[in-house]
């Protein structure tokens, strides 16, 4: 089958990729040429383990392509997939869906005969209906269809997501792009990934709700660890014990300092302005969008506490910037706010990330960045874990006390037990247990 990715940031790029490997012919397209080029010449613009070996494999394989050329790219396809982004809207937290509206204007100049557009992109409910207008509108004879099929990707794990899904969802109107849709999809069969053929709305809905349901399990987990240090239990014990219940499941149990990255943040905000353009109230999901801004900034303080009540003229030591591991994605990372309330308080502030430094620079403000965990601990009055990378697992404590300024260890991420670290002379802190 012939399909057409339109934008090739994290989503396009992955699934495009993942389409060609299950033996498609995939032309990725997006508008800046430098990216194309970058492509074309087998550099991968973000980081994701495993993608950039599955692009080269499957470019030499002839199966994917990179184009600026949108217009050839959709007359030749059959399957037409947006992939552009949807950041919230500045100043009312909405999603901004210009761009997913004018690859629609672009895409219906060039259709020739009968095919599927998919929103892949995450939308708000009614967006395909807004495509589907706008498409009818600038191309009144074209024989297409309407389509959600929202991503469930995390970042990190993309490809074995994609290619090992929980479920496959898919809002259609009408039964022949469904059925098109089931073709499209038809090398999972074989893993047996159940697909869930609804109404194009409820798709649409799905992916909001499924976020906002994670968002939710995040932010009840860290408050619980809140509630633990101040009655002396144990947030990881307690996670135990609830995610044991089938009901509720162990995913998503971790404490730590907030959740951040391309997704639930501009999710949980966008399903929040929805439901009041609607005169619905979602106050759970209005709840843990505070909260959750609300304890990145605490971070900060815990950082400060652990440091005696103030960081002044103390050097402040941060292990991992991006929001999660095996990722270079700072959109909304913990780690901007705790920098920012580190500076406030008039702290120096080096760090170390494995694949996030670039993407760091712009955001951080004046931040030293170190070349490994030792190089950033050099000197330091405290060392803060803040992204759980592999490469913070074992660290040389001994190593660590000998260039620390100060025998402080703050453990966002509760990476390390506390007898492990206090034995070896240190000062520890962490999320959710007992000093």
């Amino acid at each position: 089958m012939r399909i057409a990715m339109i934008g090739s940031g994290y989503v396009g790029l992955v699934s495009g990729a993942c389409f060609a490997d299950f033996g498609h012919t995939v032309v990725c397209v997006d508008k800046d040429p430098a990216k194309i080029d970058a492509l074309k010449a087998g550099g991968i613009p973000i980081f994701e383990p495993g993608l950039d070996s599955l692009v080269a494999d499957t470019v030499r394989q002839g199966r994917l392509s990179f184009s600026t050329e949108l217009g050839y790219a959709v007359s030749q396809a059959d399957v037409v997939f947006i992939a552009v982004g949807t950041p919230s809207r500045r100043g009312d937290g909405h999603a901004d869906l210009s761009y997913v509206y004018a690859a629609a204007r672009e895409i219906a100049a060039s259709l020739t005969g009968y095919t599927v557009i998919v929103t892949k992109s995450t939308v708000p409910v009614g967006t395909g209906d807004e495509v589907e207008r706008i498409i009818a509108e600038t191309a009144p004879d074209a024989d297409f269809a309407v389509a959600s099929n929202p991503e469930f990707l995390r970042e990190g794990a993309a490809i074995d997501d994609f290619k090992r899904p929980d479920r496959i969802v898919i809002g259609v109107q009408d039964e022949r792009a469904a059925e098109l849709m089931r073709a499209v999809y038809r090398p999972l069969y074989l893993n047996q990934a159940p697909i869930l053929i609804t109404g194009r709305r409820t798709a649409e809905l799905i992916k909001y709700a499924a976020n906002a349901f994670l968002a939710t399990k995040i932010t009840f987990i860290n408050e619980i660890a809140d509630l633990c240090e101040k009655v002396g239990a144990d947030v990881q014990e307690v996670a135990r014990g609830i995610g044991l219940d089938k009901r509720i499941g162990a995913k998503f149990l971790h404490a730590g300092p907030g959740y951040g990255g391309s997704c639930f943040p501009k999710d949980t905000l966008a399903l929040v302005k929805t439901a009041q353009d609607f005169g619905v109230q979602v106050r759970i999901v209005e709840t843990v969008v505070a909260v959750n801004d609300h304890r990145k900034r605490a971070m900060a303080r815990k950082v400060v506490a652990a440091c005696g009540g103030s960081v002044r003229g103390k050097t402040i030591a941060l292990l991992g910037l991006t929001f999660k591991p095996n990722t270079d994605d700072m959109r909304d990372a913990p780690s901007i706010s705790i920098v920012a309330g580190l500076l406030d308080g008039g702290a120096t502030v080096r760090a170390y990330d494995p694949e996030g430094v670039e993407q760091a620079r712009p955001l951080l403000g004046p931040v030293e960045y170190a070349t490994d965990p030792y190089d950033c601990a050099t000197g330091a009055d405290a060392l803060v874990i803040v992204t759980e990378w592999n490469a913070f697992r074992a660290l040389d404590f001994r190593r660590l006390k000998d260039v620390m300024a100060a025998p402080v260890l703050v453990d966002l991420r509760n990476v390390y037990g506390g007898e492990e670290a206090t034995s070896r002379g240190f000062a520890y802190s962490s999320v959710g247990r007992p000093g």
